[in-house]
């Protein structure tokens, strides 16, 4: 068989147009001098294929892949392993609770290979709404197991992922209006769609299982519509897997407290979402509270072990961070945590219930700690200055930020900057000195503080990340001067 019959074959099945067992039983009744014409027709005259026309755009596309070389996954090969999807049980189930049906129609990703998971993105406009759905269901999980952060899915772009927070094209196949817009509704509800259409921007958490889950946003762009799939691990990594084992002892001291505010903080993508369902996961084992979440949308379930927890979304369980938190305080909560402090309204209300015997957890997207401070206490007006400054000293307990920087080995090396509220930073938060933080710090390593200069620095020592990415992120001169 040729390279134009294999990748008929090939995109026949992956569209769902005829099964590979089909397929194979016509291959046998031709021989190996079959050509793709051949081929079609005796698709045809077995009765196997009744859709001539999408049989012929298949066609007319395997003939022009086939100038290329033969597909990737040959589907004549006796140790082709690719079947079609069939989606079953928990995953079965749209994101309104409504059944999924079974359907062999779906272009399913091969297994992951170098360059990222494999998709026929030229069959989309061949294939129906459930085969779509069903084939965006597998290049998702293809995406995951590969190992990618994430997956991007907009007009007018080649479809690309990120992992390790390196950017990557999978595809050469650029993205119509058309396709775009079919693949990131295909999983919604008909009231998500109706909303995202409306809004043109949606967040929400994709589960296609217990363990197979995926924070999506979609939105509208110049071009169209455009898909963003972060995904969430199967598994809750613990403090120490996600590279805190030097520091394990002080962040198990902040999370003793009964009281107080911690608060994780760092760049977009720096895991900080990661970290914080560690830090509950830690407490879910260790203690026997109850601990209320607030986030948008859920991302880690977390199973109720020592503690109960309760996990609310903002949108389907509550109007706003703002509006939970005032509601928290009625819950009898031991622990608060707060999936963004982003507003006035939210981080008074966080620093409250931290005042009021409440252990509160929650992130920001700042870069360090004075940058933290400086954030937290100039979303308040003048006048409460001095007020805020008061209580934020009194109940701060620590504040834990990290970054995630490009590793020796190809993966992610983490780098953590972590202040602990002591007499001497109290005495600066309330005077307003967030300037003399980092001397403060300095000068605190045996309470468990560390610098994010010295950390990058410490990592560069230990051959974790190179020079170059060590000078990119490290301000300190006299650091910089040392690297080469």
């Amino acid at each position: 068989m040729n390279n134009d019959t294999r990748w008929l074959a090939r995109l026949g099945i992956d569209s769902g147009l005829f099964t590979r067992p089909q397929a194979l039983l016509v291959r046998h009744t031709l021989g190996d001098a079959g050509d793709l014409m051949a081929f079609a027709q005796g698709l045809i005259d077995s009765g196997v294929v009744t859709d001539v026309a999408k049989l012929e755009k298949i066609a007319d596309l395997a003939l022009t892949k086939g100038e290329r070389g033969p597909p990737a996954s040959d589907p004549f090969d006796a140790n082709e392993t690719q079947a079609p999807f069939v989606q079953t049980g928990p995953a079965a189930h749209a994101p309104g609770g409504a059944p999924a049906p079974a359907t062999p129609a779906a272009p399913t990703p091969a297994a992951p290979t170098g360059a990222g998971p494999d998709f026929a993105f030229e069959t989309i406009p061949a294939l129906d709404d459930t085969a779509l759905a069903a084939a965006l269901r597998a290049l998702l999980r293809a995406t995951a197991a590969f190992g990618a952060s994430d997956l991007h899915l907009s007009t007018g772009a080649r479809p690309f992922i990120r992992k390790n927070r390196a950017l990557s094209y999978f595809s050469d196949y650029v993205l119509t209006p058309e396709d775009a817009l079919r693949l990131n509704v295909a999983l919604l509800a008909d009231h998500q769609k109706k909303l995202f259409l409306e809004r043109k921007d949606l967040d929400y958490a994709l589960a296609l299982s217990d363990a197979d889950r995926y924070r999506v946003n979609l939105m509208f762009h110049k071009n169209g519509a455009a898909g963003a799939y972060r995904m969430v691990p199967a598994e809750t990594r613990t403090l120490d897997d996600l590279g805190y084992h030097q520091h394990i002892a002080t962040l198990h001291k902040l999370l003793s407290y009964h009281n107080g505010l911690i608060l994780i903080t760092g760049p977009v993508g720096s895991g900080k979402t990661t970290t914080l369902a560690s830090m509950v996961a830690y407490l879910n084992e260790t203690r026997t509270d109850h601990i209320i979440t607030v986030e948008d949308p859920i991302e880690v379930v977390q199973r109720s072990k020592g503690c109960n927890v309760t996990q609310r979304e903002v949108g389907p369980h509550t109007r706003s961070f703002a509006s939970a938190l005032k509601g928290a305080l009625r819950e009898d909560p031991d622990v608060i945590v707060i999936g963004e402090l982003r507003d006035l309204e939210t981080i008074e209300m966080a620093i409250s219930a931290s005042e009021t015997g409440h252990l509160v957890i929650g992130t920001m997207h700042t870069s360090d700690a004075a940058t933290t401070l400086n954030r937290l206490l100039d979303v308040f007006p003048p006048a409460q200055q001095t007020q805020i400054r008061s209580s934020v000293a009194e109940s701060l307990r620590g504040v834990v930020c990290q970054r995630l920087l490009p590793a020796t080995d190809g993966t992610l090396s983490l780098a953590c900057e972590i202040l602990i509220s002591n007499t001497a930073i109290q005495n600066l938060i309330r005077e307003g000195k967030t300037t003399g933080l980092k001397n403060t710090m300095e000068t605190g390593v045996k309470e468990g503080m560390c610098l994010m200069d010295n950390v990058i620095f410490g990592l560069w020592k230990d051959k974790k990340i190179t020079a170059e990415t060590a000078q990119m992120n490290i301000t300190n001169r006299v650091l910089k001067a040392k690297i080469s």
